[in-house]
């Protein structure tokens, strides 16, 4: 383990980012945090030291984005593994979900961390080494859930960028990951972390009853421990070869297994027809 590598999380003030802050600082690594709310970060973690820096920062913004990079290398010298876990979940259908509400959701999960990418970038490129984690979502590999549509959306496309990533980043010694988890006992679906559409539309009864299975039945029950969430991400981080895809908990596994089924099934179905497209 090389404690002496600097870690960059975003959305650390709670949830599975603030487990995954404790949890480096333990082990013994320099962590810098961010949040739109610094003092949040200072009353979970701590003021900054010569291991720790809390910076606040709005993954919207571009320009904040580069200024915390710049304060996170000038304060540390240096960093080494970004890990992109700010994010929230948005519960509505495609008809529900205002262009705002849509929006929005796509700049925090996907434009963030393209800003965080873009910046951390350089750094990185130039001393031939690193680490990017993508947090994704199970919902980022399989989209079938009524009322989680653009939410899946955003987690789709934070898995494609990271694909890419992981080529165009090879060149330079920088290892890419894309994270899917699936349901980790965390504040994720608490009423702070989730957002629901602000004008529902009753006839969508398969919609609510999984919106409401998730904000009432599944929020404090999922089967899965942020503790070990983190051990896992560390020590990918310190394997030579680490994958570019990695699905985080049996639940996650059995619904990707599901859906490569399905999808082998299917294309095995309609080989005859879907290949039949050349010129004769």
């Amino acid at each position: 383990m090389d404690a002496k590598k600097v870690w960059f999380v975003t959305g650390a003030s709670k949830g599975l980012g603030l487990t995954f802050v404790k949890k480096l600082l333990a082990n013994g690594y320099r962590v810098a945090a961010t949040s739109r709310n610094v003092q949040s970060l200072e009353q979970a973690v701590g003021e900054a030291s010569d291991l720790f820096l809390p910076l606040a920062m709005d993954v919207t913004d571009n320009d904040d984005v580069k200024a915390a990079i710049a304060s996170c290398v000038h304060h540390f010298g240096r960093i080494d593994v970004v890990v992109n876990n700010a994010g929230y979940s948005l519960i509505g259908t495609l008809e529900e979900l205002s262009d705002a509400e849509v929006k929005d959701n796509f700049n925090v999960n996907v434009f963030g961390s393209l800003h965080v990418i873009r910046h951390a970038s350089p750094y990185l490129r130039q001393q031939k080494s690193g680490y990017i984690f993508n947090i994704a979502s199970i919902g980022g590999y399989t989209g079938g859930y009524p009322g989680f549509g653009i939410y899946c959306a955003t987690k789709f496309a934070v898995a494609g960028l990271t694909e890419a990533l992981a080529e165009e980043m090879k060149d330079f010694g920088i290892h890419v990951s894309v994270v899917y988890p699936g349901y980790f006992r965390t504040d994720f679906l608490s009423s702070g972390s989730v957002k629901t559409a602000a004008n529902p539309i009753a006839a969508y009864e398969s919609a609510r009853a999984v919106e409401q299975a998730h904000l009432h039945d599944i929020n404090g029950n999922q089967p899965n421990d942020p503790e070990r969430a983190a051990e896992i991400l560390i020590e990918l981080s310190e394997q030579p070869a680490p994958p570019v895809h990695l699905f985080l908990g049996k639940d996650a596994y059995a619904a990707a297994t599901q859906k490569n089924d399905l999808i082998r099934q299917t294309m095995e179905e309609y080989k005859a027809m879907a290949t039949s497209t050349e010129f004769v």
